[in-house]
């Protein structure tokens, strides 16, 4: 099986109303860690089930053991942790819930890191011919950037020694996924939607030696990962409570993005906000063997997209970038924060299943 598979997914999946229902009760003192896993590890169970009966080959736990799609991961790094800033994220208007991180120490792996566990747990779940997909969050998020809310109160403005840093920690703890037995591993990046946002058809210069230092810390994670682990990159513009954060085409980030020696690279082409397929074709021109998988199907409101639109969207991008080489995903995760979309649970399988049934029309090996 060759991944980023024809269907795929991006990760995250609607939180069932037991889990928010346990979650509240351990936040308030009702419910203690040990009953929050019981619950956490049943619905995780009943997600992958779901998930292997849609016929998907490449499974997730829903990100159910998470609030955030991001901080999560960040504070279980040595030398990051999680704080609750003055005010939230701004997403087209609307202010999200409170969360940020403050770098206090030498950022590095930590071996406990708790989502060691719920991958083993997650990859003791599937049977043989499904691979447990892990995502994380990119190296690029945790760059310092008090708009963020990411705050350095260590490295003092020193940013090639916070990088550094960072890639170690990075290779540390994508090989110590590898040796637990993922084969599959996605870096979910919100960064480059945001400098593509905040640029005019070419990178904004102030953003310039950030896009390197991304392209630096990505390259030296997949340069250093075994053969034999798939490393792909979702490209995100902000996915909470069915807002977003930013718009605009690819074209900005685009060069940079064909410089990434990654194996795949998942990007939403929803609606308007994304521009035209034209950046693939720097994609096409970089020499590698990489699948791009378009997020064609939109994971913030219910309604379906007609199988003929996706498939007229699937040709046009075929003018940029070879069709044999494309794949076919939702737009982003349903929930990259507990919150979730707006959508039911029997929405967000039906736009699963358009995914999957439309990939295999087009593609009938799939």
């Amino acid at each position: 099986m060759k991944y980023p598979n024809r269907f795929d997914i991006v990760g995250s999946f609607l939180r069932p109303a037991r889990l928010k229902r346990a979650r509240a009760d351990f936040a308030a003192g009702k419910l203690d860690q040990a009953g929050l896993t019981e619950v956490e590890d049943d619905e995780i169970k009943r997600l992958v089930a779901k998930e292997v009966e849609l016929g998907l080959t490449d499974v997730t736990d829903g990100e159910f053991r998470r609030s955030w799609w991001h901080l999560d991961f960040l504070a279980g790094l040595t030398g990051a942790d999680f704080f609750t800033p003055d005010h939230g994220f701004i997403f087209n208007g609307q202010e999200t819930r409170k969360g940020g991180i403050r770098i206090t120490g030498k950022v590095g792996y930590n071996p406990n890191h708790p989502f060691f566990k719920g991958f083993e747990f997650l990859n003791n779940l599937v049977p043989a011919n499904v691979t447990a997909k892990q995502t994380i969050p990119s190296p690029s998020v945790l760059f310092p950037n008090e708009d963020a809310e990411i705050y350095d109160e260590y490295y003092h403005h020193d940013f090639n020694a916070f990088l550094a840093d960072e890639i170690q920690a990075y290779q540390a703890t994508i090989q110590h996924f590898y040796d637990l037995g993922c084969r599959y591993l996605q870096l979910d990046d919100t960064s480059w939607g945001m400098w593509a946002s905040f640029s005019d058809k070419v990178i904004n210069p102030d953003l310039k030696p950030l896009c390197e230092a991304a392209v630096t810390a990505i390259n030296a994670i997949a340069d250093n990962k075994p053969a034999d682990l798939t490393l792909t990159m979702h490209v995100c513009r902000g996915n909470y409570d069915s807002n977003w954060a930013g718009a605009g085409s690819y074209d900005p980030v685009a060069d940079y993005l064909a410089q990434l020696h990654i194996d795949g690279y998942f990007l939403e082409y929803d609606d308007e906000r994304s521009g035209g397929f034209e950046p693939l074709a720097k994609l096409a021109a970089n020499g590698r063997d990489q699948r791009v998988v378009l997020g064609l199907v939109t994971t913030k409101q219910p309604a379906l997209e007609p199988v003929t639109t996706l498939k007229q969207r699937l040709t046009a991008a075929s003018q940029y970038y070879p069709l044999d080489r494309l794949c076919l995903s939702p737009q982003c995760g349903f929930a990259s924060t507990e919150e979730g979309n707006h959508l039911s649970e029997d929405d967000q399988w039906q736009k699963l299943n358009l995914v999957v049934q439309t990939a295999k029309a087009v593609w009938p090996e799939a």
